[in-house]
Order: structure tokens, then sequence, then C-alpha cells
């Protein structure tokens, strides 16, 4: 579990599928009211509290965004919410209500450390991928290869992140954080695009 303060009432935090095999929680009890998901929430706002300084408190405004591969994002936000909660507790010791508010990502990304293993994973991608998929971006000295996976059927989706852990590594890394604070290096059809110039 990796966290990061975005604004002074803002975290952002990743959590990867086996963080939540480790607690015996499916992406889908994330939806649910169960002792387990508010176990693992009860962590989070505790390491967010020691590593960040972010205090839980008072209506929290839960965004939870899945992606295939990685894992998923979980954003906090501090402040008031603009109707009923969908998720509250009512124990004495719990003081955040929140409403979480739940959204599944089909982009699938990849961080490599070298450009060669990009150029060998869009060849090998071309063969089976549509070559009008994939968009590139630099991001602290690593290549971030993020692809379009929801008209991928599931033999294909598992082809592409098979190949794609071979040469790299999965990132939690979003699309908007990415076109923020990386640059983007191939808007799109990426692997196309490096395949005939490489």
């Amino acid at each position: 579990m990796k966290m990061e303060r975005l604004s002074t009432d803002k975290i952002r935090i990743y959590l990867t599928f086996e963080d939540l095999n480790e607690r015996g929680i499916q992406k889908e009890d994330m939806w649910r009211e169960i002792p387990k998901v508010r176990e693992l929430f009860n962590d989070m706002m505790e390491q967010a509290y020691s590593e960040l300084g972010f205090e839980a408190s008072g209506p929290l405004a839960v965004e939870v965004i899945t992606h295939p591969a990685q894992g998923m994002i979980v954003i906090v936000t501090k402040g008031s919410l603009d109707h009923e909660d969908d998720f509250s507790y009512s124990d004495e010791e719990v003081l955040y209500e929140m409403e979480v508010t739940m959204e599944q990502s089909h982009m699938v990304s990849y961080t490599f450390l070298d450009f060669e293993h990009v150029i060998t994973v869009s060849k090998l991608l071309k063969q089976f991928i549509p070559e009008e998929k994939g968009t590139l971006y630099s991001y602290e000295d690593q290549w971030i290869l993020q692809i379009d996976s929801e008209d991928l059927e599931d033999d294909l989706f598992h082809k592409l992140i098979a190949l794609l852990s071979e040469y790299g590594e999965a990132t939690s890394l979003t699309q908007s954080v990415l076109e923020e604070y990386g640059k983007t290096i191939i808007a799109e059809d990426a692997i196309k695009v490096i395949d005939s110039h490489f």
C-alpha cells in the first residue's frame, strides 16, 4: 500500500490486488459495508495519519478506481458531502462518515526502465493487439505504456498482461497523473508508431 498527499484535504492510496488478497478481500467487496473493508479503511487512515499527517475526521468522500492489472486507487477527500451518505458507520470511536463511489478503468499501465523493452514489447504486441492502441509517457526517468483494454477479449487481455509483465512492471499511475506530471511522448497509436520507427 502506497500513498501520497494531493492537497491539504485529499490523498491518493494505491492498493495492489495482493494487498486485498492478504486481507481476504475481493474487489467486489469494496462496495459493501463489511468488517474486513472497514478494517482496511481504518488501517489506511492510520497509515495516512502516520505517513502524511492526514487526519480522517468528519465527512469523507472516497473514490475507488479499479484497474484490471494494477489494483485499485483510492482517493479520499475531506469535506462536506453533497447528499445522503451511501456508506456510514455509527460506532462511537469512528469519527468520520464516508460516501463511496466506484468506477472501473480499462487502462492497463506498465512501466519500463529501458526504451529497448518498449520497442520489443510493441513489436510483439502488434501481432495480436490492434495497432491503434497505446499511449507512451515519460515519467520520473521511466517509460509508461498505457493501453485501453476495454474491447479486448479475455484471451487477448491475458496475453497482453503476460507480455507486458515479462518486460515491464504494472503501475497504478493514472492517465491524469501522467498527463499532469509526466510527458506525453506518443499520444495515440503508440504500438504502431514505435513499431514503424524502430
